[in-house]
């Protein structure tokens, strides 16, 4: 389902970052947080406010992390209910899924 006026962008560095959706005509902004554990990234938490809610916007995020993740090459540990689900809906992204910590 396309949102009409989503824009996601990412900011963040060796360490920590976050993908942030805005959506036309609200100030609402939703994130998907992250931090870093070796060649992996730990998707923490995924928040949407309620104004943008509902429409599709923390998938999109999600999508987001996944499509980074083929191209720059890391794993992704779904530490995030969200995103762990997600990840169940779509087993096709296994291959992105970290080794859990030991």
């Amino acid at each position: 389902m396309a949102i009409e006026g989503l824009e996601i962008t990412h900011r963040g560095n060796e360490a920590h970052g976050e993908y942030r959706a805005t959506v036309a005509n609200s100030d609402a902004v939703g994130r998907l947080t992250w931090k870093a554990r070796g060649d992996a990234r730990i998707a923490d938490h995924t928040i949407v406010p309620p104004e943008i809610g509902g429409q599709g916007v923390a998938a999109a995020l999600v999508d987001a992390l996944v499509r980074d993740a083929r191209e720059q090459g890391f794993k992704i540990v779904p530490q995030c209910s969200y995103v762990d689900a997600q990840f169940r809906r779509h087993p096709e992204w296994a291959d992105l899924l970290a080794d859990p910590p030991s």
